[in-house]
């Protein structure tokens, strides 16, 4: 059987961390998947259609690396894709808690579905999109934390 992974969020942006993930997940899967998801509720600060193409730029060179948006449960994404896996990063303790409880509510959704956390790089680790976001808010310099141009 196919080992498919989904690395979810809105990826507004997606940053050197992210990519570090995909990464260091291209070595354990199959397949991954970005999945970006589509939040109704929630304006984008960089819009979806200028970030997919950055993001597919970056990974040219690996096949085993799709893009894709989806609407609604992520468990629900997941068994659409025929995903089994849920990747997700870790930077700290406050992230391990959130991740715990959103892993477990997956898990109720979909039994076969499996979070895996990957611990950031520490070179990365400080790195967050919505830090990302306020930066190039206020004019300040952004490429040096994207794995593209802005």
């Amino acid at each position: 059987m196919k080992r498919i992974a989904i690395f979810p969020g809105s990826f507004d942006p997606f940053t050197k961390g992210h990519e570090d993930i995909v990464l260091r997940s291209v070595g354990l899967f199959d397949e991954v998947i970005i999945g970006i998801g589509k939040n109704t509720s929630k304006n984008r600060y960089f819009p979806l259609e200028a970030m997919i193409p950055k993001i597919e730029s970056v990974f040219t060179k690996y096949p085993s690396v799709k893009v894709v948006t989806y609407e609604g449960l992520t468990a629900e994404f997941a068994k659409k894709m025929n995903a089994r896996y849920l990747i997700r990063g870790l930077r700290n303790t406050t992230d391990f808690e959130y991740e715990n409880t959103i892993g477990q509510a997956n898990k109720y959704l979909w039994n076969e579905l499996e979070t895996v956390l990957l611990i950031t790089s520490p070179k990365l680790a400080y790195i967050s999109s919505s830090i990302i976001r306020e930066i190039h808010k206020y004019g300040g310099k952004v490429n040096d934390f994207l794995p593209y141009e802005i």
